[in-house]
């Protein structure tokens, strides 16, 4: 899969100079899947490289008997700080420029930097029906669907959205996996993670939940640590809307240290969450943690994730970990799940277990890494998808 994407544009907006991009890497059935980020440094290299991504992970959640059929794989980003006074307004334009894609063939939510009510709510000021409108001439009941898809958003557990809680859930699910194959327990096992935002802080609370120690959290303002634990629900009760603790929650125990201390934490896994990158060639030495749970999109930098495995660190690949958000909602819309808690987590359970026993059998089976195993069963299915669907390159 070395070709080009489909279509890659690059937009400016008129009144701020700032620059948006929009890349479709594959369209199966004419739709591609992949959310919008917004933060400063975007680019267009970074937005190709979410785009090929996207379309491993619609292929790698490809089950013949769902009634979920895995799109393409797309991805927008805008460069902008989503906090700057002009971001709402960038976005709305953003939106209104890409609306014939929206309309069309790109499926899109939340990602870095943007919640999914916001997303929403410029969706709407831009013109636009939904921002998954593409994929509604595939379904076989659309107003039922959406009906469907409007009351699973409308769930929410212990003060928390659904749709928020999903992708922790699958990333929580991957790490446990990987804990049971190498017959560590949970209990007694640290956890690290970078970002409380909508994937950290879910990931947090479901691996606080499963037993697992969450001994530090980082944020914008910095690192906050606790060697005995963290008390993982007051500091998510403490969140602003872009995933900020106040540090008024903090207990005497609690430590605040430098925002990238989270990397060397005395912790058996690492959950980057945050952003891209956060894992280079020369900070990958201060990582003493087994594994490394990518819950955030290319978080470890191909260089540092072969030193890393080299010392027999185990770096469970971002198309795996953090897939869940999008497969639920697909399967959602879909029908393969219905707008219940319970149902949506029990699913995303067994598909993540089966996912991740899958690649590390793989992996092992063949000496290469979690990120080389995911990548090819990903090509051998879409093969399979293009012939029983077709798609286009």
């Amino acid at each position: 899969m070395a070709d080009a994407p489909l279509t890659s544009l690059v937009w400016t907006d008129h009144v701020t100079g700032c620059r948006g991009y929009l890349v479709v890497d594959r369209l199966v059935r004419g739709v591609a899947s992949g959310g919008l980020r917004m933060r400063p440094g975007c680019t267009l290299a970074e937005v190709t490289g979410l785009a090929r991504g996207m379309t491993m992970k619609e292929a790698l959640h490809y089950d013949p008997a769902s009634r979920y059929v895995p799109l393409g794989g797309a991805k927008g980003g805008i460069d902008c700080d989503p906090r700057a006074p002009e971001a709402y307004g960038l976005l709305v334009r953003y939106l209104r420029a890409m609306r014939p894609y929206v309309e069309s063939c790109w499926a899109t939510g939340e990602d870095l930097g943007l919640t999914q009510d916001l997303v929403d709510r410029a969706a709407a000021e831009a013109g636009l029906v939904s921002c998954v409108q593409a994929v509604y001439p595939l379904l076989d009941d659309e107003t039922a669907a959406r009906a469907r898809l409007a009351d699973a958003f409308a769930v929410e557990v212990d003060g928390i959205g659904l749709d928020e809680l999903a992708g922790g859930c699958g990333v929580a699910e991957a790490v446990l996996a990987a804990l049971d194959r190498a017959a560590v327990p949970y209990r007694g096992t640290r956890v690290a993670v970078q970002g409380l935002g909508t994937m950290g802080g879910a990931s947090a609370r479901f691996l606080a939940r499963a037993g697992l120690t969450v001994v530090a959290v980082a944020d914008v303002k910095g690192t906050i640590a606790n060697p005995a634990g963290l008390d993982v629900e007051a500091l998510l009760s403490a969140r602003d809307a872009y995933g900020t603790v106040d540090r008024a929650v903090l207990r005497p125990g609690d430590r605040e240290l430098p925002g990238d201390a989270w990397l060397s934490a005395d912790a058996e896994v690492l959950v980057p969450a945050a952003v891209s990158y956060a894992v280079d060639a020369a900070c990958q030495g201060r990582v003493t943690a087994r594994w490394i749970a990518e819950a955030a999109n290319l978080p470890v930098l191909p260089e540092a994730e072969a030193l890393l495995s080299a010392r027999g660190v185990t770096v469970l690949p971002d198309v795996v970990v953090n897939s869940a958000t999008n497969a639920w909602w697909w399967w959602t819309l879909f029908g393969d799940v219905g707008p219940d808690a319970g149902e949506a987590f029990a699913h995303i359970r067994r598909a993540m277990r089966t996912l991740v026993d899958l690649v590390l059998t793989r992996a092992e089976a063949g000496g290469t890494t979690p990120r080389a195993a995911a990548h090819a069963l990903a090509r051998d299915r879409l093969p399979v998808i293009a012939e029983r669907f077709g798609w286009y390159r």
